[in-house]
C-alpha cells in the first residue's frame, strides 16, 4: 500500500471515531452549561488528558525535535519545562483553584468580577482574535502536512478537517472536544515506546548518540541556548510567551479549570498534566532530534531554525511505511485537538460575554443551547473562510499572543495587587495590544524588525505593565467597601431594612452551606460579575464576612449577626413542600432532596426529576452531597453517584425531617 493510501485509510479511521465520540457525547448535553463547560463534571483523570492534549499540539513535532537540534537536549528539555512547569504546574497551584472557586466561566466575566464591563469587553474581543489565530493556524498546519502525504488540493484538505471537527463539536460540544482530548493524548503515549524502539532499533542506543555527537546532549547547531535574552529563541522569553501569555491569559486553559468538579481537581490535574508532558511527549520528541543531528550531520550539523523544524520528517523517513504513518497520525490528531479547544474557547467567550451579558442576560441556560451551537458554527466558517486569505493564518496567530498577553498581566496583578484600577486595566490592555498589534504589522511589512532587538512580546509586557501601575496612582480603585449598590441593600445592617430579592438568596445560600461564589453563582443561574457585586454590598454592609482579602478565601463567605438574622426572621416553611417554594432556602431544600432520590434510585414522590435541575445547580447540590458524606462519587467520564448508609439513613427518615433538618439546610 502507497504512503498516500495507508495514511488517508488511518486518518479516515481517525475522523470516524471522533464523529462517533461526538454522538456519544451528545446525550450528556441538556443546556448550555453543559454544552461549553461539561457541567462542571470533568474529574482529575479525564482533565489531566486534556490539559495535556493541548499543551502537545500540532506544532509540537516540529518545534520541540527543531530546538533539541539547535541547543541539544538538557537545553532544549529546560526550555520546554518553561511551559510544562512555569506554565501548567504554576498556573494549576495558584490560579486554577481560584478559578473554579470565583464561578467565572470564562476569562473575561472573571474581569468584569475584578474591575469592570468595559476591561470585559475588551478583553472579550481580544480573545476571540486570538483564540481565531490559534485554530486557524493549526487548521493550516494540519492540511500542509495531510497534502503532503494526499494528493488533494488544499483547499479540500481544510474543509474536510473543518467539516470533521465541527460535527463532532456540534453534535458534542465541550463533551465531545474532552472525549477527542483523551483519545488524540492517548494516541501520543501509545507512540512513546514505539518512537523509543525505533530509535533503537534504526540508530542506537544513547551511548550511539554520544559517538556519533558527543556535544549533542549539551548544545547544538546554534550553540548555546541563552538564558535572559530579550529575544527568542531564550529561557526569559520562553516563560514570558508559552508560560505567561500562552497558558495564563488562555480562555480554554481557564474553562479546564472552570469545568473541574473540585478545586483540587483542577489544581492536580494541572500539575499532573504537566509531569506527564514533561516526560512522556516532551523527552521522546527531544530524543528524536538529537538523533537525527547525530544520523544526519551534512543536514543539521549547521541547521538553522527552518531546517531543524524538519526533524521529525527526517526520522519519519528512516522508519517502515505503517509505523511512519501512525506516528504523522499522532501530530494530526494533536492538531485537530488543539484547533477545537480554542474554538470552543472563543464559543464560550462569544455567547458567555457577549450574547448571554449584553443581548438576552434574562436566558436560562436551556434557552443558550441553541445559540451556542450556531455560534460555534458561524464562528467556524469565519475561521474556515480566514485559513484561504493570503497570509491570514500566520497573521492572526501574529496577533494571537498581542491580545493574549495583557491578560495574563490583569489575571496576575488583578490577585496579588489591590490596588489595580478598572481605568488602568482597561488602558494597559489596549495600549498593550496596539504596541504589540502595531509592531507585529510592521515586521510583517518589512518594514522594521523589532525582534532584532527584542521579542515583541517582552515590548508589550513591559508597555502593559508600566501603564497598570502608572494608571492605577492616577485613578481611583473599587475597593471591597465601595461596591456598587444593590437594590434592598442598606448602608446599616438592621434587619428592619434587610436584603431582598437575590440579595436575601445569597444569604440563604450561604447559610445552607453553600458558601463560594461558584456555588452561589451556579445555584442561582447569576452571571459572577453580579453575584459578585452583591457580594461585595453585602460585605460593606456587614451582611456577611469574607474569610481573607486575597486568595481562595476572598470567594469564600460567612454570614455575620445581621444576615443570620436576616434568613432566621423568614418564616420556616411547614407542612407539605410547595411545588414552587417561595424562598431560596425552600428551594435547596426540595432540590437537594430531589438530588439524593434521583441518587438513591427511589423517586419516590416523582418529583426528582434531574431534567427539572439545571445541570451547574445540580453539579453544585451533588458536590455539597458528596461533601457532607450522602453521596460518593466516582467515574472517570462524567459522575457516578451512589448513595451512602448514611444517605440511605436520611432517606428512611419521615418527610418533615426530610424537609426541614437534612443536609444542613
Amino acid at each position: 500500500m502507497s504512503n498516500e493510501w495507508l495514511f488517508a485509510a488511518l486518518g479516515t479511521g481517525l475522523f470516524v471515531v471522533l464523529v462517533y465520540a461526538g454522538i456519544r457525547a451528545r446525550r450528556w448535553i441538556h443546556d448550555a452549561s453543559d454544552f461549553l463547560l461539561g457541567g462542571r463534571e470533568v474529574g482529575t483523570p479525564l482533565n489531566v488528558f486534556g490539559v495535556a492534549a493541548i499543551g502537545f499540539a500540532g506544532s509540537s513535532v516540529a518545534l520541540v525535535p527543531g530546538m533539541a537540534v539547535l541547543y541539544g537536549f538538557w537545553p532544549a528539555f529546560l526550555n520546554q519545562l518553561t511551559f510544562s512547569i512555569g506554565g501548567l504546574m504554576v498556573y494549576g497551584f495558584f490560579l486554577a483553584p481560584i478559578i473554579r472557586r470565583c464561578g467565572a466561566q470564562t476569562l473575561p466575566e472573571w474581569l468584569e468580577v475584578r474591575f469592570d464591563r468595559n476591561v470585559r469587553l475588551v478583553v472579550t474581543i481580544g480573545t476571540v482574535v486570538g483564540l481565531a489565530g490559534i485554530m486557524a493556524n493549526n487548521v493550516a498546519s494540519i492540511a500542509a502536512v495531510v497534502t503532503g502525504f494526499v494528493d488533494i488540493p488544499p483547499v479540500v484538505a481544510i474543509s474536510i478537517i473543518f467539516a470533521c471537527f465541527l460535527v463532532f463539536s456540534l453534535i458534542g460540544g465541550f463533551w465531545a472536544i474532552t472525549v477527542t482530548d483523551f483519545i488524540q493524548l492517548l494516541l501520543a503515549l501509545v507512540a512513546v515506546p514505539l518512537i523509543l524502539a525505533l530509535l533503537f532499533t534504526t540508530f542506537g542506543d544513547f551511548r550511539w548518540v554520544s559517538m556519533q555527537q558527543p556535544d549533542s546532549w549539551f548544545t547544538g547547531s546554534a550553540g548555546t541556548l541563552p538564558i535572559l535574552s530579550p529575544r527568542f529563541p531564550s529561557i526569559f522569553t520562553s516563560i514570558l510567551l508559552f508560560a505567561s501569555f500562552l497558558v495564563w491569559g488562555n480562555n480554554y486553559y481557564w474553562l479546564r479549570s472552570a469545568s473541574c468538579r473540585t478545586e483540587s481537581a483542577a489544581r492536580n490535574s494541572f500539575v499532573l498534566a504537566g509531569a506527564l508532558l514533561a516526560i512522556f511527549v516532551y523527552a521522546p520528541l527531544l530524543l528524536i532530534g538529537i538523533y537525527v543531528r547525530a544520523a544526519v550531520p551534512e543536514i543539521m550539523g549547521e541547521a538553522d531554525f527552518f531546517v531543524a523544524s524538519t526533524a521529525y520528517g527526517v526520522f519519519l523517513r528512516s522508519v517502515p511505511l505503517f509505523f511512519s504513518s501512525v506516528l504523522l497520525l499522532v501530530p494530526l490528531a494533536a492538531g485537530i485537538s488543539t484547533a477545537t479547544t480554542a474554538h470552543m474557547g472563543a464559543v464560550s467567550v462569544v455567547v458567555r460575554d457577549v450574547y448571554h451579558r449584553r443581548m438576552r442576560p434574562e436566558a436560562t441556560p436551556g434557552q443558550l443551547l441553541v445559540p451556542s451551537k450556531v455560534v460555534l458554527l458561524v464562528l467556524g466558517v469565519l475561521v474556515w473562510l480566514l485559513c484561504f486569505y493570503p497570509g491570514g493564518p500566520l497573521i492572526l496567530f501574529a496577533f494571537a499572543n498581542a491580545w493574549l498577553g495583557p491578560p495574563a498581566l490583569l489575571i496576575v496583578l488583578g490577585l496579588t495587587w489591590r490596588r489595580l484600577t478598572a481605568a488602568a486595566a482597561f488602558w494597559s490592555t489596549v495600549t498593550g495590544v496596539a504596541v504589540m498589534g502595531t509592531l507585529t504589522v510592521l515586521q510583517l511589512a518589512g518594514i522594521f524588525s523589532i525582534d532584532r532587538y527584542m521579542h515583541v512580546g517582552v515590548v508589550g509586557f513591559v508597555v502593559s505593565l508600566c501603564v497598570a501601575v502608572a494608571g492605577s496612582f492616577l485613578s481611583q480603585p473599587r475597593n471591597a467597601g465601595s461596591a456598587r449598590k444593590i437594590s434592598g441593600a442598606v448602608a446599616s445592617g438592621r434587619v428592619a431594612n434587610a436584603p431582598v430579592g437575590a440579595a436575601r438568596s445569597i444569604l440563604e445560600c450561604i447559610e445552607a452551606g453553600f458558601d463560594t461564589l461558584a456555588e452561589i453563582t451556579d445555584l442561582l443561574e447569576m452571571d459572577a460579575a453580579d453575584t459578585h457585586a452583591i457580594v461585595e454590598a453585602l460585605a460593606r454592609d456587614l451582611f456577611i464576612r469574607r474569610l481573607s482579602p486575597r486568595g481562595l478565601g476572598f470567594y469564600a463567605y460567612r454570614l455575620e449577626d445581621a444576615g443570620r438574622a436576616v434568613v432566621h426572621r423568614s418564616e420556616p416553611e411547614s407542612g407539605e413542600v410547595p411545588a414552587v417554594p417561595r424562598t431560596e432556602a425552600g428551594r435547596l431544600r426540595r432540590d437537594t432532596a430531589l438530588a439524593l432520590r434521583q441518587i438513591a434510585g427511589t423517586d419516590g414522590n416523582g418529583r426528582a426529576d434531574w431534567g427539572a435541575i439545571s445541570s451547574l445547580r445540580r453539579s453544585a447540590l451533588v458536590a455539597r452531597l458528596a461533601r457532607d458524606g450522602l453521596c460518593r462519587e466516582t467515574g472517570f467520564w462524567r459522575r457516578n453517584l451512589a448513595i451512602t448508609d448514611e444517605g440511605r439513613a436520611i432517606l428512611a427518615r419521615d418527610e418533615s425531617r426530610l424537609r426541614t433538618a437534612s443536609f444542613g439546610l
